[in-house]
């Protein structure tokens, strides 16, 4: 099992992305935490990993505040007394044109987008210096890489921020064995996507962009994240790691 013993924490994990990601982390042996506001959601989620044999448990986390960090990860190191990996998943789009959005909405995407992981990782880092070493995986975006014709400005400005985060954190804790990386996928099938894509003309936009002609799987990008999270990812730090059939390679 690639992550046998190791203690995972990943965000926005009640659902789609996140669940898809913490499902993978149990399969290969992780002990797995699912941060999350959504409490009912998220104990189900559990509940179905613990179902099917793997150890896994719900902390209520809003990662916009610093108190919910401390109580979220405080819980963890109760529970499970270290933490190798942190998966920053969690996140917003508000789907507004730079010229339609408010300042409030703008502020409420880089307080959960931006804010949420820088928080995190503040918080997890001494932890995982404490325990040797870890890996940080944030989840950005092709928007992280380029402009995006199909995708408002403020995605792109918090995901592109995120990028730079997670860069400035690989190359200042890499002396503590402390890995830092950004996936980076295109479109994802998630239930949410897949009710935007019932607009044929929107689907075939996005899959029209993409080399390999198809949507990314929630599983595409959970494999990448299981990659990172391992030991064969042990000397892969600082990057932005594209999930994204190609889009990025126009």
């Amino acid at each position: 099992m690639r992550l046998k013993d190791k203690v995972a924490l990943v965000t926005g994990a009640a659902q789609g992305l996140g669940l898809a990601i913490a499902r993978r982390f149990s399969l290969e042996g992780a002990l797995v935490f699912l941060g999350d506001l959504k409490e009912d959601q998220g104990r189900a989620a559990a509940a179905e990993l613990t179902s099917r044999g793997a150890h896994a448990w719900f902390v209520r986390l809003d990662v916009a505040d610093e108190e919910s960090w401390k109580g979220a990860l405080t819980a963890l190191i109760e529970k499970a007394g270290k933490i190798d990996v942190l998966v920053n998943n969690a996140g917003i789009n508000i789907r507004q044109p730079i010229e339609e959005m408010s300042v409030e909405s703008l502020d409420t995407m880089l307080a959960v987008n931006v804010r949420g992981p820088f928080l995190g990782i503040k918080h997890i880092l001494p932890l995982m210096r404490k325990n040797g070493g870890g890996s940080i995986i944030s989840m950005g975006s092709v928007c992280s890489l380029i402009g995006h014709k199909f995708t408002p400005e403020a995605y792109t400005t918090v995901k592109g921020a995120l990028s730079q985060l997670t860069r400035s954190v690989a190359v200042r804790y890499a002396k503590d064995n402390i890995r830092a990386n950004v996936l980076c996928p295109s479109t994802v099938e998630t239930p949410l996507v897949q009710e935007m894509m019932k607009d044929p003309e929107r689907r075939r936009e996005r899959v029209g962009e993409v080399p390999l002609g198809r949507l990314a799987a929630m599983e595409d990008v959970a494999a990448a994240a299981l990659y990172l999270a391992s030991d064969e990812a042990a000397f892969i730090n600082g990057v932005a790691f594209p999930v994204d059939g190609g889009v990025t390679a126009w």
